[in-house]
């Protein structure tokens, strides 16, 4: 997924409503009923979710109001419009946008109760002990702050967080195993003549140019010093690649939503193209096979996370810290763990998630019983397994991250001269 751009998933939501457990309610004081805050929460519809807000409510009493827009908005109205919103939900990628105007403020660690079970994966850029690539913009680079109002990253661990991580994922191809009939294990079968007219890439430049930059790589064709920040020379040695392919035929569509991918996909116009794990998901609660393919070069990653804007203080600081310490306490990472995402701190989730459910999800493991989605589709049948088997092996084959190249611009230039040719 991710960029979780215009991936107005909505169809995948569910509503649930969640009475306040006990439990809930004392780790969760309730705000006095005469002060009624509530929360603007700019971010992507993907990650606003209804049940997660109603959840919330219930537990503590504070009301989510949603902002939805585009990937591009959030890093829009962030630079351009701080006062508009109480907490945003970004990728780490828009980062390097953000930052430097000195409108969000670094998170104090120190008043998030969870933050050392936060996955090493954000800290340290490890999984279970070994590095993952950090091509492009791996969030350890970008996690950590000198101090609240720092306009620049620390390399080094601080108590002040950018953001705190809310859902994660590593993408690959798409295909349909059906009507292929034979091994996929390679990026560079994106652009096989084989597949000519039947193949289709995601036409959000940032990510589309990952995905073209990992089918070069595999063919053989170039090796990239970082595929997430090419050169103006790398950015047309890619985009030439595209065009020839595109020339040929080989692209029966470039998606830019959600939905468009699941239907190519469930139509069989298509049969191997970028794709995001729920719409992988998606396409297999319609009965059709289809499968996320690991491949041997890995995966391209995205991650995105809450931040806080300085204009927030008082009160209101008080209630987005409250949530956040909410979202990592198990709930809301069960809930994304269940939709085939990945939540920051697993400690939390795993209590909340029935143990044949974390075997399924998280530890690669046949499933033990029906898989089923917050809403109550089936997913996956007893017996079957996840793709990519278990988080160590999916976000442990990690190539590359979502990034914003210092030649973007160049680079969109490029893109659009591909999306036209």
């Amino acid at each position: 997924m991710s960029d979780s751009s215009n991936k107005l998933d909505t169809t995948r939501r569910s509503l649930i409503k969640g009475a306040a457990a006990a439990g809930g309610a004392i780790a969760f004081p309730f705000v006095h009923a005469q002060e009624k805050i509530t929360l603007r929460y700019l971010g992507t519809a993907v990650n606003q979710d209804k049940a997660i807000a109603e959840k919330f409510e219930a537990d503590t009493g504070i009301k989510i109001q949603y902002i939805p827009v585009t990937t591009d908005d959030v890093t829009k109205r962030a630079v351009t419009a701080p006062n508009s919103f109480d907490l945003i939900d970004t990728e780490y990628f828009s980062l390097k946008k953000i930052l430097p105007t000195g409108n969000l403020l670094g998170i104090d660690t120190k008043r998030i109760k969870n933050a050392d079970k936060i996955t090493p994966l954000f800290t340290k850029g490890e999984i279970g002990g070994k590095k993952v690539g950090d091509q492009g913009t791996a969030p350890k680079k970008v996690m950590y702050l000198e101090s609240p109002t720092s306009k620049t990253f620390s390399a080094a661990p601080t108590q002040f967080m950018t953001l705190i991580p809310t859902v994660y994922n590593a993408d690959t191809l798409g295909i349909r195993p059906d009507l292929i009939k034979r091994p996929i294990s390679s990026w560079a079968e994106l652009l096989n003549p084989e597949f000519k007219g039947k193949s289709a890439i995601l036409n959000i430049p940032s990510i589309g140019i990952m995905d073209a930059a990992m089918v070069v790589e595999a063919a053989g064709l170039y090796k990239y010093p970082d595929k997430g920040n090419m050169t103006k020379k790398e950015i047309d040695l890619t985009i030439k690649v595209l065009i020839e392919a595109k020339k040929n035929g080989q692209f029966r569509a470039l998606w830019k939503d959600f939905n468009e991918s699941v239907n190519l996909m469930a139509s069989g116009e298509v049969v191997i193209q970028s794709m995001w794990s729920p719409a992988v998901t998606a396409v297999r609660t319609k009965g059709i096979a289809c499968t996320f393919q690991p491949l041997k070069e890995g995966y391209r990653a995205w991650a995105a996370g809450f931040g806080v804007p300085k204009s927030v203080t008082g009160r209101k600081a008080d209630a987005v810290y409250e949530f956040i310490n909410w979202f990592l306490d198990g709930w809301a990472g069960a809930y994304l763990n269940r939709q085939g995402y990945y939540s920051a701190v697993l400690e939390t989730a795993k209590a909340k998630m029935e143990p044949y459910e974390w075997a399924y999800w998280m530890e690669g493991k046949a499933a033990a019983k029906d898989i089923k989605s917050p809403n109550g589709d089936l997913l996956q049948k007893a017996g079957g397994v996840r793709d990519g088997g278990s988080y160590e092996e999916r976000m442990g084959g990690i190539a590359c991250w979502n990034a914003i190249m210092d030649e973007n611009a160049y680079m969109v230039q490029k893109w659009n001269e591909f999306v036209a040719a």
